[in-house]
């Protein structure tokens, strides 16, 4: 049984001009990838093993990120199924040289699932909420779940579930 608090991760990164976009921010898909990468070593230390991306359930952004801004992610294990994780993401800014509080730019959840050396999904340990900020988010964790299936089931019976560019 693990606690949430131990399955905390922080990782920052110096953002360049080869990561903006041509607005001259930091690109959101940079800001993505450097989440997931979070997400997946959070979920793998929790796990014991590889875990890959399921789902990235949902990603808010709050504020642009600009040249210089060390970009810190800080992620969490909130749930944990049989084999599948949802970690918690809060991403912030400083600027890399200004002394100035913490710049809360996005917030992401993501649904990890570990595998074992084929590539098959493996049991995951139990996660075990001990403060009620824990038992918050494993809560929330387990609505974003709920959500999730139902809406895939909803999009499947309308046999709507793929991306298509075909004209109707």
């Amino acid at each position: 049984m693990t606690a949430p608090s131990t399955t905390q991760l922080q990782l920052t990164q110096m953002m360049g001009t080869q990561q903006t976009n041509l607005l001259g921010t930091v690109h959101g898909g940079n800001v993505m990838k450097f989440v997931d990468e979070a997400a997946g070593s959070t979920a793998a230390r929790f796990s014991g093993g590889p875990a890959v991306t399921a789902a990235m359930d949902e990603m808010v952004f709050l504020a642009p990120v600009r040249v210089g801004d060390l970009l810190t992610v800080k992620a969490q294990v909130n749930w944990a199924g049989r084999t599948s994780v949802e970690v918690g993401v809060r991403v912030e800014t400083t600027r890399w040289d200004e002394l100035t509080a913490p710049v809360h730019v996005a917030t992401a959840f993501l649904v990890m699932v570990a595998v074992d050396e084929n590539g098959a999904p493996r049991t995951v340990p139990e996660l075990v909420p001990e403060t009620d900020a824990d038992r918050r988010r494993y809560r929330a964790a387990e609505l974003r779940r709920e959500h999730r299936l139902t809406r895939r089931s909803a999009i499947q019976e309308l046999g709507a579930g793929e991306a298509s560019l075909e004209r109707p």
